[in-house]
């Protein structure tokens, strides 16, 4: 899971001028919980989620670089999607960093709608929700 995610995410370090969250993330933890879910074997595509009262968040969504171009990356979101409904949930919420400009178009292009920009401590993030209808 760490090397899906580091491989994933460490091109962005030089561009946001620091780690991305996800890979300082507590992935025992995040397992523990039956917060993963993973395709592949070895893995190359990954999801962390987060069940909350009104919503679910995507905490993390991750493809190995080897795996790009697969279309993993259209079905891990359609998997997350399916995932809310079962659970009974009304939408999907997540965020991305401000200058991970291609996550900001993928998130568009699949239904996401900007909810607000907001600075976290050194993070400079953008929220998205996707209501399920």
């Amino acid at each position: 899971m760490k090397a899906v995610t580091d491989a994933a995410y460490h091109h962005y370090i030089e561009r946001i001028g620091l780690v991305p969250a996800p890979m300082e993330a507590d992935h025992a933890a995040d397992v523990a919980a039956g917060r993963v879910f993973v395709t592949g074997e070895p893995v190359v595509g990954l999801v962390v989620l987060r069940t909350e009262a009104d919503h679910l968040c995507l905490d993390n969504i991750a493809v190995h670089p080897d795996a790009q171009g697969t279309g993993l990356g259209r079905r891990l979101p359609a998997f997350v999607e399916s995932r809310a409904r079962q659970l009974g949930l009304p939408e999907v919420r997540l965020l991305t960093n401000a200058k991970m400009w291609e996550n900001q178009k993928l998130y568009e292009r699949y239904g996401y709608e900007l909810v607000e920009r907001r600075v976290d401590g050194q993070y400079d993030r953008f929220h998205y929700r996707k209501p399920l209808t």
